[in-house]
């Protein structure tokens, strides 16, 4: 069978069947296409474990970021949508390498990047003012921080969202629905947020006009990027040194849970990860109780 027939149907398959982004399908097909090209691969059956491995010597003499080669990470990621490919091979009994044979890079320990709970409260207090601009930017602030949604997922939020309630569900990666929680806080500046708009776009958050010329153009829905420009200035204006963005947010949402004493599948289940594997990340701040324990039991009878 054609390799390059059946990378465009297990594309279609990924999308419509399997659900994923549209962002997912385009890495998985340049993933993919990069292999087929450099490997010169014709048909299914001529992947073998003698091409992959001289693909993935290959990719490993990469350049990646800082004249460095490509992050092992970053080479997993052609590996994962290989073996996703071959996967599909196999359930349409298509002869081919197994999916088995295809073993990850062990990569070192993720470094996330967090900031303290002072330094948080200096964030969400940065936000002052009565205008529509400073109510939307602590609005965006208190809800991140309240729900842990992804920066694409407070994008997409409407403004008839239901305050009366404490939860609403929201659509994340995969079309997965799970439910999220607003804090009083959250509800109290979205509440106040929305009294000062004029407009009538359906979006939660939309651009605020700076002058009277860019005043007579329509509102538009904010995009991730301008969430991300609208924390950076928050956090210079806070005096954060450190890298903050939607992403820390999330971070500083999951670690707050868990170091009150949340447990991890709920957390998970709060954060919409598929596996308990990428959540596992943050466990590190629940061990802070060992330096308690070495200094309660440790080198007593010295």
């Amino acid at each position: 069978m054609d390799a390059r027939q059946m990378k465009r149907e297990f594309l279609e398959y990924i999308e419509i069947e399997r659900g994923r982004a549209v962002k997912t399908v385009e890495n998985y097909d340049h993933y993919l296409t990069r292999f087929i090209d450099q490997m010169g691969i014709r048909e299914a059956k001529d992947i073998n474990e003698a091409n992959v491995r001289e693909f993935r010597l290959w990719l490993n003499r990469q350049p990646g970021t800082n004249k460095d080669s490509m992050k092992r990470r970053t080479q997993n990621y052609y590996l994962i949508a290989l073996r996703a490919y071959l996967k599909y091979l196999r359930k349409r009994d298509i002869p081919s390498l197994s999916p088995e044979k295809i073993e990850l890079a062990k990569v070192p320990e993720r470094h996330l990047d967090l900031i303290s709970s002072q330094e948080l409260e200096r964030l969400l207090a940065a936000t002052d003012g009565n205008g529509e601009r400073a109510l939307r930017d602590k609005a965006i602030l208190e809800m991140l921080f309240s729900t842990g949604l992804r920066v694409s997922e407070l994008c997409s939020l409407d403004s008839d969202i239901d305050l009366s309630r404490d939860d609403f569900p929201i659509r994340g990666k995969g079309d997965k629905v799970r439910v999220v929680f607003l804090s009083d806080a959250a509800k109290d500046a979205t509440r106040a947020y929305l009294k000062a708009r004029t407009d009538m776009e359906p979006a939660l958050f939309v651009s605020v006009a700076r002058s009277t010329e860019t005043k007579k153009r329509v509102p538009t829905r904010l995009t991730p990027r301008s969430i991300e420009l609208l924390i950076k200035t928050y956090a210079a204006k806070a005096g954060i040194t450190k890298k903050v963005t939607p992403h820390v947010m999330r971070h500083s949402f999951a670690t707050d849970l868990l170091s009150n004493g949340a447990d991890i599948r709920s957390v998970q289940a709060l954060l919409g990860h598929a596996s308990i594997n990428t959540t596992q990340i943050y466990t590190h701040v629940t061990d802070s109780h060992l330096r308690d324990v070495h200094k309660k039991f440790h080198g007593k009878g010295r």
